[in-house]
């Protein structure tokens, strides 16, 4: 009897799980930055909340644009190798078939499993086989361009919206201790859920996240209070 396979793995989740995660951190990191750096420089609420709203509208239209070109640069390499290979399985199949073999001999299997493994798999579909086994595409893994840029985007706009509500309900003098601390909070534990979805430990993702955020807004915070002082 065959049994379908039910187990599911991290992989499943690569195709939006990076571009979400970095889009969140950018979103938020930059957003609070851009809060915290412009009221150092500034004692009314207005241009700070005109930098937090430009920051997110910018943003993840920005994140949406270089997700969308980078991970099409990737689908159209993955299209040309796919489409050689389709070429190749139609003009030479004899060939194709001793290199599907000789791979499954690297891989450990005897000359004859090997050869008899390749005449099944090019049966039922030579093109998946030699795409999974020879170029190494996978169906969970391959590029999606325009899932990667909503994803980025929608992120982005997510991580950008704590210090742009805070923005609007904070007085302007408790601005930049609460947003760098509501920061800190939320990109902890942006950190720590992305690790958890990737299988590392916890806090590890959220150390290194948290510590780059706050060198970001500590950075920004100075640049605004120069800029501040010599205005």
């Amino acid at each position: 009897m065959v049994h379908s396979h039910t187990e599911r793995h991290r992989t499943e989740h690569i195709g939006w799980l990076r571009a979400a995660v970095l889009g969140a951190n950018d979103g938020l990191i930059s957003t609070s930055s851009l809060v915290v750096g412009v009221a150092a420089a500034q004692t009314e609420r207005g241009p700070v909340l005109l930098a937090a709203t430009a920051g997110l509208v910018a943003g993840a239209l920005a994140m949406a644009a270089g997700e969308y070109v980078s991970v099409s640069s990737q689908s159209d390499t993955e299209l040309a190798d796919l489409a050689r290979e389709r070429h190749e399985l139609a003009t030479m199949p004899e060939h194709e078939l001793a290199e599907l073999t000789g791979i499954y001999v690297e891989r450990g299997l005897t000359p004859d499993l090997a050869a008899q493994v390749a005449v099944q798999l090019t049966a039922k579909d030579a093109l998946a086989a030699h795409a999974r086994d020879e170029l190494g595409l996978h169906e969970l893994t391959r590029a999606r361009p325009i899932q990667a840029a909503l994803s980025s985007a929608a992120a982005f706009a997510l991580g950008a919206a704590p210090p742009l509500l805070l923005v609007l309900v904070l007085p302007h003098a408790m601005l930049t201790p609460v947003v760098m601390a509501v920061s800190l909070v939320l990109l902890v534990a942006l950190g720590a859920v992305a690790a958890r979805l990737g299988g590392a430990p916890l806090w590890r993702g959220a150390v290194r996240v948290a510590f780059w955020g706050a060198v970001a807004m500590a950075a920004t915070a100075l640049v605004g209070r120069l800029f501040g002082t010599v205005v």
